[in-house]
């Protein structure tokens, strides 16, 4: 059984980041530890929320898994939160990688052409570094243009995730996996290949949900480290947030209902 770290914020309520990465990650057949940065109410597409910033107790986490020996296979990181900790996140990985550990990174700073709430240029430009680390990247297209220094564009075609990606190869050596692309009626991830690449085509569905990159972040990379392929563990992602999606309630507008699909068992 793989055993890996995921590093990322913690709301108390809320169907994201590591309420939605731990029990995928387990259902999937991973041992999922959790390094939280930070614990919120509930995350902020609620009203109003409280942050409890952990980074001051991280020095105390490390000092304890390296008396007692402990090391990941991989790591999966999304929502960080502050640019700060992506040089914890890089100490993180030179103390506690087992030999061959993967570090899968979903950038998670914004979408539809914008920056969430609290995030600035100097996040990206950390996030930029970070990259470099990475054997697997996730960026959606907002994500790709902002570490790519590419003028958004509501519009566009395959040409332009190719520009995106001839970019993104700049930043980092990893797999290159652009998400939610959206054009042709259809969505679609990016995967980067040697030539053109390749583009894996679904329904999309006229609905979107909070949360639902963090589950397919993390049905993505329990896959991977099954041994799937990059193509077959998008579609198995992919797939995932389909059918959470299908079955999530209307009127339920903080996330998708993934447990409805954990419980009724993982197609793979």
């Amino acid at each position: 059984m793989k055993r890996i770290l995921t590093m990322q914020d913690l709301s108390c309520v809320g169907q994201c980041s590591l309420t939605v990465a731990l029990p995928i990650l387990s259902a999937h057949g991973v041992e999922a530890c959790v390094l939280p940065t930070a614990v919120l109410s509930n995350h902020t597409m609620f009203k109003s929320w409280s942050y409890l910033d952990l980074t001051p107790e991280i020095p105390n986490v490390f000092e304890h898994w390296k008396k007692n020996g402990i090391t990941f296979d991989a790591f999966l990181l999304g929502y960080l939160g502050k640019a700060e900790l992506m040089d914890v996140a890089e100490k993180c990985f030179d103390e506690f990688s087992a030999e061959g550990a993967k570090i899968i990174i979903d950038p998670v700073f914004g979408d539809n052409g914008k920056l969430y709430g609290g995030f600035d240029l100097e996040y990206v430009a950390a996030m930029k570094k970070l990259l470099r680390r990475a054997d697997i990247i996730l960026p959606n297209v907002t994500e790709a243009c902002f570490l790519t220094d590419t003028e958004y564009r509501e519009n566009y075609d395959g040409n332009f995730i190719i520009t995106l990606e001839r970019e993104l190869k700049k930043i980092t050596d990893g797999n290159i996996i652009i998400t939610g692309v959206e054009f042709g009626g259809e969505i679609s991830e990016f995967i980067s290949g040697n030539q053109r690449g390749e583009i894996i085509r679904h329904e999309l569905l006229p609905v979107k949900k909070h949360g639902t990159g963090d589950i397919f972040s993390s049905v993505f990379t329990a896959n991977f480290l099954s041994g799937k392929s990059l193509r077959n563990s998008c579609v198995a992602a992919a797939n995932f947030v389909a059918e959470c999606i299908k079955k999530t309630n209307e009127g339920h507008f903080y996330g998708v209902q993934f447990e409805k699909v954990l419980k009724s068992g993982i197609k793979q």
